[in-house]
């Protein structure tokens, strides 16, 4: 769902309640569902959500694939993202770029993305131009033209974006090893960019196995959200969508992580780092992942330690104790398996890394110990639902929360119940959530550093 989940699922909230509402409802206890989604499925399996809003007549068309770089075989990372970006070389009926084209000219956006768990393409149009957009969306699902000539010019475009966004950037290069070092094993640890040596070795043939495998209906979500009503969604979807073929779809199997049982340290030094930074995840507890109460709770506990200068951690960090120039924690809730929970910081001058790391700790402890105050639960509450409210001019947003979540394995009731969910985490359910998510064992600490060896 990206690095803040909640923000993007309360976006929903905005088309039936304001904050005044809102913050009478909490007081009330009388938290509203979210929307009133129209599903249905068709004969080949393709799910389809509609999300009506008619405040303006435009529409967001959205594809979701149930496959990420997570799902890549061995010795093949990157084939997640370098598929998307090949969805746009043109089918039978379109030329390379025409799609893209054809977008511009009625005055749409497009764009596509990849994670770890699904990949996913849009379009924002006005809504007269939707039976045009399903029509080219359904058409490249089966009908994708890959060969060598659009292939290898498209390989060098994805390495230069390697390149521009990673290996030229520090950062970029640090996080990709902090994550790997999070996931002994589990597929998670491998960037969806793909390492080089294996990135540069993919071939049309990977690219055309990997189209064939996953870009089918009954593997895809179909969001439609904005100036619509629902039965004619349904119906413009059979004619477009309903006579691609379902495919065989492979049992979507991951290797999971072992028992993590040592603390992990990295530390990387380069001459262009100019300010030292700190990190510190801790990967959920295996067991973790399906306790849906358990998650809700740590979401709130994200908001208590990271969510702002009003945040435990910017408070006692930045604001009392000045040893950051800046500090934070956000809970990755999104993903299908077990994800983390990341602390980080950057040290005022004068100030270590060490004390970043120790005045953490004690913070982490403390909420172990006495839990976190009837304040601090009520502020997170209110914050995560405020948050909702200012995100609300987009139709994208409640089409992104939709597909993301379903791609996940999430379900429209979890969704819509998702501000009853959090209304009803406690205090006690907040330290419950804090004592199992902290163990060291399975933490990792990355430090970034200037290098500041003159040889």
């Amino acid at each position: 769902m990206g690095l803040r989940p909640r923000l993007i699922v309360m976006s929903i909230l905005v088309s039936v309640m304001t904050l005044s509402g809102l913050q009478q409802a909490i007081g009330e206890n009388k938290i509203p569902k979210l929307f009133d989604p129209k599903t249905t499925v068709l004969d080949n399996g393709l799910e389809i959500v509609v999300i009506e809003d008619h405040r303006a007549p435009v529409v967001t068309h959205m594809v979701w694939y149930k496959a990420g770089a997570a799902d890549e075989p061995p010795l093949k990372s990157g084939i997640a993202h370098f598929l998307e970006h090949l969805m746009f070389k043109g089918t039978e009926k379109l030329k390379p770029g025409e799609f893209s084209e054809i977008v511009a000219k009625n005055g749409g956006q497009e764009n596509a993305f990849t994670s770890q768990d699904y990949t996913a393409y849009y379009q924002n149009v006005s809504v007269d131009k939707l039976p045009l957009f399903m029509e080219m969306e359904a058409d490249r699902m089966a009908n994708l033209v890959l060969n060598d000539e659009a292939v290898g010019p498209e390989l060098k475009v994805v390495l230069e974006e390697r390149s521009q966004r990673t290996d030229n950037n520090p950062g970029g290069l640090f996080g990709e090893q902090f994550q790997a070092a999070q996931y002994l094993a589990h597929p998670y640890g491998t960037p969806i960019v793909g390492w080089r040596q294996e990135l540069e070795k993919l071939s049309t043939q990977d690219a055309i196995d990997w189209y064939k495998k996953y870009y089918a209906p009954n593997n895809a979500i179909l969001i439609v959200a904005g100036d619509v009503k629902a039965e004619e969604v349904f119906e413009l979807a059979r004619e477009h969508y309903g006579p691609v073929a379902a495919v065989d779809l492979p049992e979507r199997k991951r290797v999971q992580e072992p028992p993590q049982l040592a603390k992990r340290v990295i530390e990387m030094k380069d001459k262009r780092v100019r300010q030292p930074s700190w990190r510190q995840s801790y990967l959920m507890p295996l067991d973790q992942k399906a306790d849906e109460k358990n998650n809700r709770a740590l979401e709130v506990l994200s908001e208590i330690l990271g969510g702002g200068t009003t945040s435990r951690l910017y408070r006692g960090l930045v604001v009392t104790d000045k040893i950051a120039a800046g500090a934070g924690a956000y809970f990755n809730s999104g993903n299908i398996d077990n994800s983390t929970f990341v602390f980080y910081g950057s040290p005022s001058t004068g100030h270590t890394l060490d004390e970043i790391e120790a005045a953490v700790q004690d913070i982490i402890e403390d909420i172990q110990t006495n839990g976190v105050t009837d304040v601090e639960l009520d502020r997170a509450k209110r914050n995560l639902m405020a948050e909702a409210i200012y995100a609300r001019d987009s139709v994208r947003g409640a089409a992104n929360i939709f597909g993301a979540s379903l791609a996940n394995g999430e379900t429209i009731d979890d969704i819509v119940n998702w501000p009853q969910h959090i209304s009803e985490v406690t205090a006690e359910d907040v330290k419950k959530a804090a004592n199992q998510m902290f163990d060291e064992r399975r933490s990792v600490v990355g430090r970034l550093l200037p290098d500041t060896d003159e040889s």
